[in-house]
């Protein structure tokens, strides 16, 4: 079953045209990275397929449900883990995790089972607000988790981490395929390169190109996937 299905999905903001006409297919438990430069239409996607905003106009299938008519059939299913991290600073790293999974009904094992996977274990009774840049990361990953999605969105994770912490949260990001459908933004070329399994590049609201990493460098003729990008987010529609 294909996770994601669009066709013609678009959103207008008064007579600006963020997302336009977007054929898209995710397939259940792919890493799909969506790439393209600031204004390409990539987190108003993301708004949209996670029920945040109301399409304009064309359809979407996610999860097996129409976006528009079974949203409540969506949302349980469904996590988001944004640019800004989102973490309580006052609670600790376990405290964090309780609050959210007691918000969604969780199984309180799943609390354990995060801290154990995204190796928080040693943290869990630090305050968020004490954690480095990259621990908060990990933490609010972890508390997108703990509902036990079946998609996951995730907005640029590693923006502003270091080239440790980064490499770090690529091990839990990568752990994650084949188990969790992800969607992935991020504007680290090589993290799309080195995690995605298929890749899609939207420019002004339109989707250009999707195809692997290899098929991405062979559409462009070139070996090096930076150079690929700037051609296929820049040039004409593929």
């Amino acid at each position: 079953m294909n996770a994601i299905e669009t066709k013609k999905l678009t959103k207008c903001f008064g007579t600006v045209t963020a997302v336009d006409a977007l054929d898209l297919t995710v397939r259940e438990g792919e890493l799909f990275s969506l790439l393209g430069v600031n204004g390409a239409g990539k987190t108003t996607t993301i708004k949209m397929l996670s029920g945040l905003l109301e399409p304009t106009d064309g359809a979407a299938r996610v999860l097996g449900h129409d976006l528009r008519t079974e949203l409540s059939a969506i949302k349980p299913h469904v996590a988001v883990s944004p640019q800004e991290t989102a973490v309580a600073p006052n609670l600790t790293v376990q405290e964090n995790l309780e609050l959210i999974a007691g918000i969604y009904g969780s199984d309180p094992g799943r609390v354990q089972k995060m801290l154990d996977e995204l190796g928080l274990k040693k943290a869990e009774k630090f305050k968020a607000k004490k954690l480095s840049g990259g621990w908060q990361r990990r933490l609010s990953i972890a508390m997108a988790l703990v509902s036990d999605p079946k998609l996951l969105f995730l907005d640029e994770p590693t923006l502003g981490l270091d080239v440790l912490a980064r490499r770090e949260l690529w091990k839990v990001i990568e752990d994650l395929k084949g188990r969790v459908t992800v969607i992935l933004t991020t504007h680290y070329l090589e993290e799309a390169e080195a995690l995605s399994d298929r890749v899609g590049v939207m420019n002004d609201g339109k989707l250009k190109i999707t195809g692997t990493p290899q098929e991405l460098l062979d559409a462009a003729g070139t070996e090096n996937f930076e150079d690929a990008f700037i051609q296929l987010a820049g040039g004409e529609t593929l």
